[in-house]
């Protein structure tokens, strides 16, 4: 499994360039002054949100990131180079913690942000910056200061619009394969999908939305019990939610309890997500005992004014309806978002 969700990492900004302690020596000037140039400045540490990633695997190898230190002064008043900047790129949805306190320093939710993380040290003086009219030779000069250090707990949340939420098996990653590119992995076997996989779902006016196939619910998932947090830190940032319901007799599952089970993890987890929008799929009505036993279950979350699909992911049956749907909700919040943004 190559995809990593969270890093613990040190960072560490370059430090000043010490000041030089020189006099001025040069033929018939025997008493030329100080001419003791200043340290230059350390590398600052820049985290940047790049397109390009999708996980935090490059931080399992190195832990540690330290920028150029600033050079120091030299005589002739040559002030010394500064460090290089050093520049962090991670996956636009990462959040960086301060380790020791949990708070959050930044949220890279936009590609191409930037987040001044460590300021470098600054150079120190040389000594020609000491010089006065009653004290003309300072054989001294500032040391460089150092940079700031932090430690980092980097932690990812996916940016999709859609969540496909539901029991392991229940048809998540064949649902994904069907409307969109993604080719996640799909088998019959508990957990099958142990990392999110992200499609693009092409709708609307703004070139489509983006939906996460995320691994099964368990209960005890907020708990951590299954792929608990794993799977339930990847949904906060969902717009509304596909619930899929397996109706296939095959599984021994009463699909309301299921629906019911997971809804209390996601209000155990975090209370909000139980608010946001949520659709039901009943999947798998190919499976005829499936499609006999779909009327009773629509009639039971229309009276509830659930909006509810019979589907089958496997076929492609239904699924046109349901992403109409799912695309119109997707594109009125973003209409909304994007109407409050102007509003600012």
């Amino acid at each position: 499994m190559r995809f990593i969700d969270e890093a613990l990492i040190t960072v560490k900004a370059g430090d000043g360039g010490a000041g030089c302690v020189s006099f001025r020596r040069e033929k018939y000037v025997p008493k030329g002054g100080p001419d003791g140039g200043n340290g230059g400045a350390g590398g600052d540490i820049i985290f940047v949100a790049d397109a390009r990633l999708s996980s935090l695997l490059d931080f399992r190898y190195r832990r540690e990131h330290v920028a150029e230190s600033g050079h120091n002064g030299i005589g002739s008043l040559c002030t010394g180079k500064d460090g290089e900047d050093m520049m962090i790129k991670v996956p636009a949805g990462t959040l960086i913690k301060d380790s020791d306190t949990a708070e959050v320093l930044a949220d890279m939710v936009t590609v191409g942000q930037r987040y001044l993380c460590c300021k470098a040290g600054r150079g120190g003086k040389g000594n020609a910056h000491f010089a006065t009219s009653t004290h003309q030779t300072p054989r001294f000069a500032q040391p460089g200061e150092p940079g700031a250090a932090r430690a980092l707990h980097l932690e990812l949340k996916l940016l999709a619009d859609v969540g496909i939420i539901g029991f392991p098996n229940a048809g998540k990653s064949t649902l994904i394969s069907h409307v969109s590119a993604a080719k996640p992995k799909v088998a019959d076997y508990p957990f099958t999908t142990l990392v999110p996989n992200l499609g693009v779902v092409k709708f609307g006016s703004f070139g489509g939305f983006v939906i996460a196939d995320m691994p099964g619910l368990v209960e005890g998932a907020h708990e951590g019990k299954g792929l608990g947090v794993k799977f339930l830190k990847h949904i906060e940032r969902t717009r509304i939610f596909i619930h899929l319901l397996d109706l296939s007799p095959f599984t021994n599952r009463d699909p309301l309890e299921d629906w019911k089970l997971v809804n209390r993890e996601l209000t155990a987890f975090n209370p909000e997500l139980a608010r946001r929008p949520q659709v039901v799929a009943l999947n798998k009505i190919d499976i005829t005992e499936a499609k006999e036993r779909a009327p009773e279950l629509l009639k039971w979350f229309a009276k509830r004014d659930i909006k509810v699909f019979a589907i089958s992911a496997a076929t492609g049956n239904g699924l046109t309806e349901l992403v109409n749907y799912v695309g119109e909700v997707v594109e009125k919040s973003k209409l909304a978002n994007a109407a409050e943004a102007q509003g600012r």
